[in-house]
């Protein structure tokens, strides 16, 4: 290789890396200049500060050494006099560089060699960012490519100007790939590695379902329909909300197509995939009975601070509502993201009448009245003593057959009865050592201080010393399971959760009722009349 070689073939040779791989010619030719310095630098000395350049019009090649301007030079192939600088040019200054022309030299072949790796190290760096560049403005695409090879289940895809990876666990299941296939994926990641950038691909990512239906359905890609939430499970079934910004237009029919010619094409993109599409509603109660189609659902109560939701279903419906290995839940309770917990209309008749016999016997024992009583406050919807002491006169009153004297002295033995809970309470923590100290302490109360004494817990030093998992108990709840180990049976409770959801429950000791026996005595109270037991107030009849 000569410096003095062809102008015109070194600049064909530019162009031609340069369109080979979708850089710009400038980079190229830089490359070249960068391989042409190391060259001269292990001919003239690796001290030498020497700068190639290379017209981009005629390919002229001018090689220049560069000499730093000083006061008293010590090594003349880095340095220049000052005196001498201002020679070749009066303006010159310290700390100036003056170009001192090289004449041209022929290479040998080991910098023939070095020349040629810097070229092509260039040039793949060159090409690395311009990949990196392109693809990084395309995550959430979908884009087209073909089958380059199958690595331990991984499959390379040649994009064209690049290649992307779609990972084992990114493939939909019992698909088989092979080399040459057409392939369309979603772009959801793209890393700038040391071994070049990296386009990660998906077929498995809920997105990729709603770009499908984006390009298969007009109204959706002109915003009239939108896709508030989709839940999959690949390869098997799907679920996707829709809701129409425009009231003319049935947003289900839209995405149907028809005679299923929409809905129908993205099946056949993922496999054969079912795909459930439903009306997205903003009431809770009805986006989830929605949710769990075909079923029928027969009520529904919410808890809203929570987010779970009890689910009634009659029995020969519960299967159904179930779906096969919890599949038909599982998906509504992540496309709702609610937790979903079903029973049949005979189990949660049975909570119910448990629930209410319960919070019967704890009135009786608590306020020391009669079971008609109990009941009837029972049904009214309460369920602690605290209601019962702190609540509005007016609302005990508003009971059939209470008068004011009757509510009056209800809520009198409430107080009582909390307030020897509390003295009982207070006396144990003494008994236990935990500090006063830990009383100034917000929404502690003297059942959580005798639980933390319990533990060990008694100063606030040891409180302040307690991590949080020491404090608050949580669990991961499996995204399925039932109560019984029957999956078949009628009986069966399922109960579905929302994946990578996490709660926690404070683990405090709750005490029990003193005996009746403690009660000091009260003149008894009337008889009451015996009437139905309404529902429950919290309850919401299904859609």
């Amino acid at each position: 290789m000569a410096v003095s070689a062809n102008r015109l073939e070194l600049l064909q040779i530019a162009d031609a890396v340069a369109r080979e791989k979708v850089i710009d010619r400038e980079i190229v030719l830089a490359a070249m200049a960068d391989a042409i310095q190391k060259a001269a630098r292990s001919r003239y000395g690796s001290e030498t500060n020497i700068r190639a350049d290379i017209n981009s019009k005629t390919g002229e090649i001018r090689l220049q050494r560069l000499l730093e301007v000083v006061e008293a030079a010590e090594d003349y192939s880095t340095q220049i006099p000052l005196e001498l600088a201002r020679d070749r040019n009066p303006d010159a200054k310290l700390g100036d560089f003056i170009a001192d022309p090289l004449p041209p030299m022929d290479f040998g072949r080991i910098a023939a060699q070095s020349a040629k790796q810097v070229i092509v190290q260039k040039v793949r760096e060159a090409e690395r960012d311009r990949q990196y560049d392109e693809f990084k403005d395309r995550i959430g695409e979908i884009v087209n490519g073909t089958v380059k090879r199958v690595e331990y289940g991984n499959v390379i895809v040649d994009l064209g100007r690049g290649e992307g990876i779609i990972r084992r666990d990114e493939m939909i299941p019992r698909e088989n790939m092979r080399y040459g296939d057409r392939v369309r994926a979603y772009v959801y990641d793209v890393r700038r590695e040391q071994r070049g950038p990296q386009i990660f691909l998906s077929r498995t990512h809920p997105q990729f379902m709603v770009k499908l239906f984006t390009m298969e359905v007009p109204e959706i890609y002109d915003g009239i329909i939108q896709i508030k939430s989709v839940a999959r499970d690949p390869g098997s079934r799907a679920k996707i909300a829709v809701i129409s910004n425009d009231s003319s237009i049935d947003p289900v029919g839209a995405c149907v197509g028809m005679r299923g010619s929409r809905v129908q094409a993205v099946v056949g993109e993922l496999q054969g995939e079912k795909i459930d599409i439903i009306p997205w509603s903003q009431e809770p109660a009805s986006f989830i009975v929605n949710a769990l189609q075909p079923a029928e659902v027969a009520k529904v109560v919410l808890d809203e601070e929570s987010e779970r939701i009890e689910v009634v279903v009659p029995d020969e419906q519960l299967s159904l509502a179930i779906g096969r290995r919890g599949q038909n839940v599982r998906l509504a309770s992540q496309l709702t993201g609610w937790d979903i917990d079903i029973m049949t209309e005979q189990e949660e008749s049975e909570r119910r009448q448990k629930e209410f016999n319960e919070r019967t016997a704890l009135f009786m024992e608590a306020l020391d009245v009669d079971e008609m009583v109990g009941q009837v406050l029972a049904s009214e919807g309460f369920a602690q003593v605290e209601e019962l002491a702190y609540v509005d006169l007016d609302e005990i009153t508003s009971i059939d057959g209470f008068d004011e004297d009757t509510a009056d002295e209800i809520q009198t033995r409430a107080r009582e009865y909390l307030e020897r809970l509390e003295a009982e309470m207070d006396a144990k923590r003494k008994e236990l050592g935990v500090s006063d100290e830990l009383r100034q302490i917000d929404g502690l109360t003297s059942q959580m201080m005798v639980a933390l004494g319990e533990d060990g817990i008694k100063t606030i030093e040891d409180f302040a010393g307690c991590a949080a998992d020491d404090l608050v108990g949580w669990s991961e709840p499996r995204t399925a399971r039932r109560r019984s180990s029957k999956a078949s049976s009628p009986s069966s409770t399922f109960r579905a959760s929302r994946p990578k959801t996490w709660w926690c429950r404070l683990a405090f000791w709750q005490a029990g009722s003193p005996p009746k026996s403690s009660l000091p005595n009260k003149k008894p109270m009337r008889k009451l009349p015996r009437r139905r037991i309404p529902p429950n107030r919290n309850d919401i009849a299904g859609a």
